[in-house]
């Protein structure tokens, strides 16, 4: 019972960034803009988060220092989706190769400034004032459930909020449907009286800062620093999440949740006997072997939004 708990309650643990991640990557797609830009979001929001965290402490503001992490995150992350927004929406760049240049800019540029502030360390200083695991009373004693949903990181019942408000967004309201219609026949929105324009351009850099959180997450629930290595590749799982949820708010989540799961299947199954016969390798490789195998299998079969990655010329309708 505890195994299957602990099982539950890791997968949340590693799929709340993703969760975030993935809904960013889904933003963007959805009014038509490839985002391969998620990886360079997360390491963003990583890096954002871990100074924001250090400058607080120095400053002794206690406990107020993780959640001023998680919006520094999202406020300096502004600054890398507004240049992929200004270079596929102004410019017309190829959306897969400025979500690249996202991603190895960000890379660079962090750990640069990493060994900037802090005198050539490779890494920030461990943050001591990270997020804790909430415990809801009584529903947190329901056997397996309850300590696997119910003593969580705070980060996650945000990311489950957030996934609902998407979907109420997109699907109940008028804004969602703008964005849907945007994603799928941008020339009929405006033909409509939509400002498209103006749409992509706040949904691509909100996408971006949405995507930081994960990153953010990342610091301050599992890592408590900032490092070159801190997000691994995370970001492009996420990017697997959005495609296996069909750029769906719910589906999205469960892709995630999917991914999250085969990640906590490395610690808990390391307890037993016959795991020690399964190099540790292949539980480090797991979600990324999924990664492709989901790809592989769900890739051509989903229906990705219409106008996804073609470029909107204000003057033709």
């Amino acid at each position: 019972m505890d195994i299957l708990a602990n099982l539950f309650n890791g997968m949340l643990v590693f799929s709340t960034p993703l969760i975030f991640a993935a809904l960013g990557g889904m933003l963007s797609e959805r009014v038509g803009v490839t985002n391969i830009g998620i990886e360079g979001f997360m390491v963003s929001g990583a890096f954002s988060s871990a100074i924001t965290a250090y400058y607080a402490e120095q400053n002794g503001l206690g406990s107020l220092t993780p959640w001023l992490a998680l919006l520094g995150a999202f406020i300096f992350t502004v600054i890398f989706s507004s240049l992929h927004a200004v270079a596929v929406l102004k410019y017309h760049a190829d959306q897969v190769v400025s979500g690249v240049v996202i991603n190895m800019l960000a890379t660079s540029s962090t750990f640069f400034l990493v060994k900037m502030i802090f005198d050539g360390s490779a890494e920030t200083p461990i943050i001591t004032h990270v997020l804790k695991k909430i415990r809801i009373p009584v529903l947190s004693d329901i056997p397996i459930l309850g300590k696997a949903l119910f003593n969580a990181y705070p980060t996650t019942y945000v990311a489950l909020g957030l996934v609902a408000l998407l979907f109420f967004i997109f699907f109940k309201t008028p804004l969602g449907l703008r964005l849907r219609v945007i994603g799928e026949n941008p020339s009929a929105a405006a033909t409509a009286g939509v400002n498209v324009m103006k749409i992509k351009y706040l949904t691509v850099i909100l996408s971006g800062s949405v995507a930081a959180l994960g990153g953010a997450t990342i610091v301050l629930t599992s890592n408590s620093n900032f490092a070159f290595n801190t997000i691994s590749g995370q970001g492009y799982i996420a990017l697997a999440a959005v495609i296996f949820g069909r750029w769906h708010p719910v589906g999205v989540m469960g892709g995630a949740l999917f991914f999250g799961l085969a990640q906590a299947v490395k610690d808990q199954f390391q307890i037993f006997d016959f795991a020690a016969a399964i190099p540790n390798e292949f539980f480090y490789a797991l979600p990324y072997l999924l990664t492709l195998l989901v790809l592989l299998i769900a890739g051509g079969k989903t229906k990705a939004p219409g106008a996804l990655g073609e470029h909107y010329d204000v003057g033709k309708r």
